[in-house]
């Protein structure tokens, strides 16, 4: 009886290695039969999902602040009176003095404008989305069990078009002031609003662009059985890491960047006339595009088919839920940050892989 228990328990005992020798698939080996690492390469397609946001503005302007006019034509003064209140007379009257004085406002005359509008404000319809991108991708697993593994997602850094969106506008409003001499003349106070033209996102073709660097690391439950199911789906979760770098702004982008910069210096220097009339400033304005670093939730579903047990395909479908900020900034070295301008962008990418690999 002894006998027949112990012959009994070693032949179920021996049944799984008789079932995996006698696999017509490939025999097993290193312990369970798995292997302990793979790697793949293969075309890896970013598609970004996330939509435009708008872009932040703030100037060095502050709310209130009051600046000098300096030499204005009366043209200038005329094509940005408030629409919004009735100012004929006024206008009737700037018209006279125009003929009067050959159609220019001497600094003597212009006063100074208490300027509001350009300290802080928001751009509805703007932004920036990412374009589709293609490159090489480089897949690594270790696989703790047969089911069990944890892979790092790696790649070809590739360059990414960032595409934007809507123009921009500077809502500039003002309250000019007359004078003659030193004697403000307040009651001939001039209202000025008008949404002055800065640059047109999509007009140039990309508006930026940036080197992506996106390594991501999961961990991931693969069905089925080495040695008996060549082909296995598999789930994973873990987290992506997103850098950027090589970053460039269009070049017409950045020129109308940088007339906008001189538009702020001519109002911190005295010559708020000469900011609505486009004219350069004593600055010397530099354009600078950052973009921060983000970390994001990433998924994924795929499989692999094993073609021995060595060599097989994979295919797979991640999805990211990623967004970082970029910060565009206007600067000059006399006076410091002009316009500092920040959007996020939602890249929230589906990642399409499908490559070949090798376990070993």
């Amino acid at each position: 009886m002894k006998k027949t228990l112990l012959c009994v328990a070693t032949s179920i005992a021996a049944l799984p290695m008789l079932t995996h020798a006698d696999s017509p698939y490939f025999s097993l080996q290193d312990g369970d039969g798995f292997k302990r690492f793979s790697v793949s390469v293969g075309a890896l397609h970013v598609m970004p999902q996330g939509k435009a946001q708008p872009f932040r503005v703030n100037t060095s302007v502050k709310e209130g602040e009051v600046a000098k006019n300096g030499d204005i034509k009366v043209d200038t003064v005329l094509n940005n009176l408030n629409e919004d209140v009735d100012q004929r007379l006024l206008a009737d009257a700037l018209k006279v003095l125009g003929f009067v004085t050959g159609g220019n406002l001497s600094s003597g005359l212009s006063g100074s404008s208490t300027i509001s509008g350009l300290e802080s404000w928001d751009n509805p319809g703007t932004g920036l989305e990412a374009d589709d991108v293609t490159t090489l991708g480089i897949m690594t697993n270790y696989f703790f069990t047969d089911n069990i593994s944890f892979e790092m997602k790696a790649g070809i850094p590739p360059k990414v078009d960032l595409q934007g969106k809507g123009k921009i506008y500077a809502p500039f409003a003002a309250i000019a002031t007359p004078q003659i001499g030193n004697l403000p003349l307040e009651f001939l106070n001039i209202d000025l609003k008008n949404n002055i033209f800065i640059t047109d996102l999509e007009a140039h073709g990309p508006a930026a662009s940036a080197r992506a660097w996106t390594p991501a690391f999961e961990f991931q439950y693969h069905f089925g059985k080495t040695g008996v199911n060549k082909f296995r789906p598999y789930v994973g979760v873990g987290m992506m890491y997103a850098y950027f770098n090589e970053l460039e702004i269009n070049p017409q982008t950045e020129k109308d960047l940088i007339a906008a910069g001189h538009m702020i210096a001519n109002i911190k220097e005295g010559n708020a006339g000469a900011s609505l009339e486009g004219k350069k400033s004593s600055a010397n304005p530099k354009v600078k595009l950052e973009a921060t670093d983000a970390f994001a939730p990433i998924a994924t579903v795929g499989f692999t088919y094993d073609f021995n047990d060595k060599w097989f395909a994979v295919g797979s479908v991640s999805y990211a839920h990623l967004k970082n900020e970029t910060t565009i900034t206007v600067k000059d070295a006399t006076h410091g940050e002009l316009i500092k301008s920040t959007a996020d962008i939602e890249i929230n990418p589906i990642l399409a892989y499908a490559g070949v690999g090798y376990r070993f």
